[in-house]
């Protein structure tokens, strides 16, 4: 059995991004209002498996702006920055980025 969360990006009627974490497996959802929720909330619901999940889909709703897109690539880029240096080594690649 695959462990797969959905990810997808959300926005209320203020144009506030929200993302609504989903346990495909046995269907429960989070809400999470930062990034930070996010993992909290992935690190919860991973709790279930041991921790593992194989993979984390990310989707988005149909009428989320561009704007709220870049404005979550640019927190998500720093948070990444964050765990590589507390680590020492970097983490999965992005798209077209040499492993």
């Amino acid at each position: 059995m695959s462990v797969i969360f959905e990810a997808k990006i959300c926005v209320n009627e203020d144009e506030s991004w929200f993302i609504e974490l989903k346990d495909t497996v046995v269907g429960n959802i989070m809400l999470s209002n930062t990034l930070e929720e996010l993992e909290t909330n992935i690190e919860l619901m991973g709790e279930e498996y041991g921790g593992h999940i194989d993979e984390v889909k990310w989707l988005k709703e149909e009428n989320v702006p561009e704007i709220v897109m870049d404005e979550i690539r640019v927190k998500m880029a720093e948070h990444r920055e964050t765990i590589e240096n507390e680590r020492g080594t970097a983490i999965t690649p992005m798209a077209g980025e040499d492993s």
